[in-house]
């Protein structure tokens, strides 16, 4: 009896969503420690730059997976490759939170070559977690698939509050001698205990995941389907995976014969095509598009607008993958609208950067609300998106399950690189200055 409770469905969703925030949560935690991290490195604000590209190059990982699985199938063993990952990732954030602030000279410049290479490193894991971790969820009920997008909605939450625990980005504008500049407060902890922070997180997702490979699952009762239900499921193309019924997960010959088998109809169909292209637009503007314009889109309504939008955006993430979990959207016209819906919000904050520094209704508390509503809703519509879209491939075969991790990196990496020669060359968006009147 004392054993059940480790084997109960409610320790596997807990397993879940811990083994999968440690998806993103290395380079989420790189993105809100550079505010402190550039007062501190010799390339200064070139570094977003830098550690832009450098993610760019983590998406050799996935390419190298996908040739692998297309020229081996069946051959790679997703368990263990996740394990070699994971252990990667602890062993850079480790070295991270030891050298991060140590500099080469380099053509006579001094360069913060560890920080770079481990930022690397990191970044190589992230972008190959998407064509590992999900598709390795294959092996559960499609219920779990939901509870992993919920956990790497953690992996952008925790980071998040930690470090305004830390106090990034906070300042005082001060006058010396008639002129008012700003003067940047002492954060609350240093940025080494900041990536120990990730070095913790990392191990517990590692721990987590090989609790999970090594636990026995409870088979969940369930109640025989009828034969009207079994009719209506074929009709509605919604028909239970052979490998998937039941509770329990399957085991890795399991999944390496659906890998081998032919599928028996075809996956590159009209509506399959329909959901990867969703889920790729989806995923360029909430990993790329967006999140490269949030200081000018909140930042000229003041610092406390930023740190609102980020706190409740990255809430409403889990929060809508939660919902899911009750509710899934099946059909195509209705997350053609949900995507559509999400589009507005994501045009209108984009339309406030492009207006930066002086976008409309400006110190008025009407544009703070408009501003921090927009990105929660714009958040919470995408997350929610993209867990039923993940859902719905999950009933279409584990090969589903590696291309919606192959669309997500690709829509992540095209958004990503269309912004960067907006903001960094062509400087399309321009920024607020701190304690000045940028509209007088």
């Amino acid at each position: 009896m004392s054993g059940r409770w480790w084997s109960s469905a409610a320790v596997t969703h807990a397993l879940t969503a811990l083994f999968a925030m440690g998806s993103w949560i290395s380079v989420n935690s790189l993105w809100v420690e550079l505010p402190v991290v550039v007062r501190v490195l010799p390339e200064g604000w070139n570094l977003p730059a830098s550690l832009s590209v450098l993610i760019a190059f983590g998406n050799l990982g996935p390419i190298a997976v996908t040739i692998t699985h297309h020229c081996a199938p069946g051959r790679l063993n997703e368990r263990l490759l996740i394990h070699a990952i994971q252990l990667l990732a602890v062993l850079a954030s480790a070295l991270l939170a030891v050298f991060w602030s140590h500099t080469v000279t380099i053509a006579g410049d001094e360069r913060s070559l560890p920080f770079l290479l481990f930022t690397f490193v990191l970044s190589l894991v992230c972008c190959t977690s998407n064509v590992t971790f999900l598709p390795f969820m294959f092996r559960y009920p499609p219920q779990y698939i939901r509870t992993f997008f919920i956990g790497q909605g953690l992996s952008a939450l925790f980071p998040c509050i930690v470090a305004l625990g830390q106090g990034v980005g906070k300042l005082e504008c001060k006058t010396l001698n008639g002129t008012v500049h700003p003067e940047y407060l002492e954060e609350s902890f240093p940025v080494q205990n900041f990536f120990w922070f990730l070095f913790v997180m990392l191990s517990i997702s590692a721990a987590s995941f090989l609790a999970l490979t090594r636990r026995q699952v409870e088979p969940t009762p369930e109640e025989p389907p009828q034969a009207s239900d079994a009719a209506e499921e074929v009709k509605s193309g919604e028909e239970t995976h052979p490998l998937r019924n039941g509770g329990t997960p399957v085991s890795e010959e399991q999944v390496q014969v659906e890998e081998l088998q032919p599928p028996a109809q075809t996956f590159w169909t009209s509506h399959n095509i329909y959901l990867l292209v969703l889920l790729a637009v989806s995923n360029a503007l909430t990993n790329g598009v967006l999140p490269s314009v949030q200081s000018f889109t909140c930042l000229p309504y003041g610092t406390m607008t930023y740190h609102l939008s980020v706190v409740f955006g990255n809430i409403a993430n889990p929060v809508a993958c939660f919902l899911a979990m009750f509710f899934v959207l099946r059909t195509a016209t209705g997350l053609g609208f949900l995507s559509l819906a999400g589009g507005v919000f994501a045009a209108y904050l984009v339309a406030l950067a492009a207006l930066s520094p002086c976008p409309p209704l400006l110190g008025n508390m009407a544009g703070v609300a408009l501003v921090v509503v927009s990105w929660i809703i714009f958040t919470g519509l995408f997350s929610y998106l993209k867990v039923v879209i993940g859902t719905l491939l999950h009933e279409k075969g584990h090969a589903a399950l590696l291309w919606c991790g192959i669309f997500i990196q690709a829509g992540s990496l095209i958004g990503a690189l269309s912004m960067f020669p907006l903001i960094n060359v062509y400087h399309v968006f321009s920024s607020a200055q701190d304690c000045v009147d940028n509209c007088s």
